[in-house]
């Protein structure tokens, strides 16, 4: 089963150019099971759901309807559970930040797939993520006449124009004071400090303080 769910997630993200790779996927599976060993959760629940949760992001398809129709028709076809679907399907619609405006997440398992794919945005993989999305997106590295947005709704954060170096403040990081698990908060502290760190330089150098 885990390996039709990979051949399809694979075959979905093969040309990704915005950081939300195959790579990604299975970073965010690895880091999700290791999160979960010290959880009082299913495991396989959350191996799946980390395959599969970015295949309903809007950053990505087009039809949200019909990417959320071909996950089911495929968890059905290997005739997983439907309390257990619907569970995925649930996790998989709210796991994203949404420029703060995300739901609370009350399943576990979507804790721990939110903390998962949450630290793989910070540090060293995160900065290079940012970029790599940003230029996909024809945003800007930086610019100083863009402010950066305190606060912004879903449709602000998605359609504004922004830039690279502003996301690292309206995201990535305000990301350490949303983790769920112990595991993953102390995960971040480094990842989180090598982000200031990245920072601190970025601008020293853009106003070439030497």
């Amino acid at each position: 089963m885990i390996q039709h769910i990979e051949r399809f997630v694979q075959q979905k993200l093969s040309h990704d150019t915005t950081g939300h790779d195959w790579y990604h996927i299975d970073r965010v599976r690895k880091m999700s099971i290791h999160i979960a060993k010290n959880e009082n959760v299913n495991i396989e629940i959350v191996e799946i759901t980390a395959l599969l949760h970015d295949i309903l992001d809007d950053k990505l398809v087009n039809n949200k309807e019909e990417a959320k129709r071909e996950i089911i028709d495929l968890l059905e076809s290997l005739q997983y559970q439907d309390d257990y679907i619907q569970q995925i399907i649930y996790i998989i619609e709210n796991v994203g930040f949404k420029g703060g405006n995300g739901m609370q997440m009350d399943l576990v398992e979507g804790k721990i797939i939110q903390d998962a794919d949450r630290l793989d945005a910070i540090g060293a993989i995160g900065i290079a993520r940012t970029f790599m999305y940003s230029g996909a997106k024809g945003q800007a590295m930086y610019d100083p006449n863009i402010p950066v947005r305190d606060e912004m709704s879903y449709e602000q954060y998605r359609n504004e124009k922004s830039t690279a170096i502003n996301h690292f403040y309206e995201k990535l990081v305000k990301l350490i004071h949303t983790l769920h698990t112990d595991t993953a908060k102390n995960i971040a502290k480094e990842r989180h400090e090598f982000l200031k760190l990245f920072l601190s330089e970025f601008h020293r150098e853009w106003e070439v303080k030497l």
